[in-house]
């Protein structure tokens, strides 16, 4: 039986449960909590230490008002990396290749965004919709162009996250088969493509951090527009 690239990205079940939840819940597992001790071990220092610097660099360009989501983007990001990273490990699956997954996280956070701009400051809000000095025959135009281009600001966010991760599970598989198949053809070729592979994951577990960040950030860039 041949097997579909895309089958990777099928939710696995096991006697017909979806072990989504396993892989979701898994992450949470992982890490260790914080203790009350005056002095830490070398994974909670470092820990610790990542978090801090990853809170500070994102709050710093929000207002007061927006620390207050400090703990949950700061959550959503070690998640989202967990999730990223542990998808590269055979036999495992990426819960975050799944668009109706990343659509899960995208709309409500923006559109919890959105709902504070309108109730904090709904004319700079609103404002957003039509840029100042536009002459007014273009004001119909851009107003609806300004509104389609918040309401896709969630979609891309899910988006972007999916296809990047999915390209690169396919890329990998394809690298990976093609150096299986050459092996007893071309050894040499076959060394190569393994050689390939190698650096090609290494640029994959860089994405996988990267797109985390980048989700996060522009999370947060939604937020800074309406606090």
């Amino acid at each position: 039986m041949i097997l579909s690239f895309f089958d990777q990205f099928m939710s696995p079940s096991l006697m017909g449960i979806p072990l989504i939840f396993l892989a979701l819940t898994l992450p949470w597992i992982l890490y260790p909590t914080p203790s009350s001790r005056w002095l830490d071990n070398r994974l909670l220092t470092l820990q610790n230490w990542a978090i801090a610097r990853f809170t500070s660099q994102l709050l710093m360009p929000l207002n007061v008002g927006g620390h207050k989501w400090a703990t949950l983007l700061t959550s959503l990001m070690v998640f989202l990396i967990t999730l990223n990273m542990l998808g590269l490990l055979p036999y495992t699956f990426t819960p975050t290749t799944q668009l109706s997954l990343n659509m899960a996280f995208a709309v409500p956070l923006w559109l919890a965004t959105v709902i504070i701009g309108m109730r904090n400051q709904p004319t700079a809000a609103l404002g957003h919709l039509l840029p100042e000095g536009t002459p007014t025959p273009l004001i119909p135009v851009l107003i609806i162009i300004e509104t389609i281009s918040l309401f896709i600001r969630p979609l891309a966010l899910g988006v972007r996250l999916t296809a990047n991760l999915t390209a690169g599970h396919l890329l990998i598989q394809l690298i990976a088969t093609a150096a299986f198949v050459l092996l007893p053809l071309m050894p040499t070729v076959a060394l190569l493509t393994a050689a390939l592979l190698f650096l090609l994951t290494l640029l994959e577990v860089a994405v996988a951090m990267i797109q985390a960040y980048v989700f996060v950030l522009l999370l947060s860039l939604y937020l800074q527009e309406n606090i």
